[in-house]
């Protein structure tokens, strides 16, 4: 039975196969694995599509960051600067698996969605 879309995007946030759950979408930090070991899913048959879901994943949060730099929040001083660089830098580098999950996810059910059910 296939996932719901939530259910395969909570199970991509959690770094699992989005088909099944049971599989790890990574080897080490961030280096994705072929294929769910559980159900055989194979994770990017091509590459290139997951792009677009990690630039997205990547310029929301950046998105929240300009605005607050547009709408007045500004670094005063170095000191200010390295801060301001530090709240975004640290969050986006510690939540890369994920995000980077959630990608592999969103292609999953968009190429699924795109095929008409599920196969392979």
């Amino acid at each position: 039975m296939s996932p719901t879309f939530w259910t395969a995007l909570r199970r991509g946030l959690s770094r699992r196969c989005p088909r099944c759950g049971e599989g790890r979408l990574f080897r080490g930090w961030i280096s994705a694995n072929e294929r769910c070991t559980n159900c055989d899913l194979v994770y990017q048959p091509n590459r290139g599509d997951t792009w677009m879901f990690i630039v997205i994943t990547d310029r929301i949060p950046l998105g929240f960051a300009i605005a607050a730099l547009y709408f007045g929040i500004t670094p005063h001083g170095p000191i200010g600067g390295t801060f301001l660089l530090l709240a975004l830098a640290v969050p986006l580098i510690a939540t890369m698996p994920h995000r980077q999950g959630l990608a592999m996810a969103l292609d999953y059910v968009v190429s699924r969605a795109m095929r008409g059910g599920e196969s392979g």
